[in-house]
């Protein structure tokens, strides 16, 4: 779908945060709030989107999630742990618990 508006929501009680949503115009003509897991991201108005199914329990009226790293929209930067719910390429050096922690990206 289609990015219409993207913007935060606050969670309902007991949690505190702003969560980061995205009103998706879909293909067929319906519009859906979606939520956009991962820490930052790259979506604005008019951004192209691949939803998947998946409800946010604390943000009432929040059905579906934004497929990270599939059309407009970026994977996380600099995830080491569970990258491919997040669309994070591995990068080069990544030794989790060993010596040697470089984060980065391509060189």
């Amino acid at each position: 779908g289609v990015c219409v508006q993207v913007k935060t929501m606050t969670p309902k009680k007991p949690n505190s945060a702003l969560r980061k949503i995205a009103r998706v115009r879909l293909t067929n003509g319906i519009e859906v709030t979606a939520y956009i897991p991962g820490e930052g991201h790259n979506l604005q108005e008019h951004s192209v989107v691949l939803i998947r199914g998946g409800r946010v329990k604390d943000l009432p009226g929040v059905r579906y999630h934004i497929v990270r790293g599939a059309l407009d929209t970026a994977g996380v930067e600099n995830r080491q742990q569970g990258r491919s719910k997040y669309g994070a390429k591995r990068s080069k050096a990544v030794k989790i618990a060993g010596q040697e922690a470089r984060v980065g990206g391509e060189e």
